[in-house]
């Protein structure tokens, strides 16, 4: 039974696809430091020091949602840059 399993987890790519989960995790907090810590004080910045976090129309924290979205959109950026870089790389050394 054991060695039927670990056959299973081998066929399957399970124990790769814990790894990526694990990894990913962690790519995960590393992005979302760089976002919260580099790029929301430059935005901040940029914008005169504005918190949108704070914006609300009527019971509705709008400001919520534009800060998730703004977060968001630099996260799926930099994920988009790293991995071009990644499978270049990975295109040239296959030639």
């Amino acid at each position: 039974m054991g060695s039927e399993f670990m056959a299973f987890l081998k066929n399957y790519g399970v124990i790769g696809l814990a790894i990526g989960v694990v990894i990913g995790g962690k790519v995960n907090e590393l992005v979302g430091s760089i976002v919260e810590g580099l790029i929301n004080p430059i935005i901040g910045m940029a914008t005169g020091g504005a918190d949108f976090t704070t914006l609300t129309a009527g019971p509705f924290a709008i400001g919520k949602v534009i800060t998730a979205l703004i977060n968001f959109l630099i996260v799926a950026f930099l994920v988009f840059w790293f991995a071009k870089k990644v499978l270049r790389e990975e295109t040239v050394a296959k030639k």
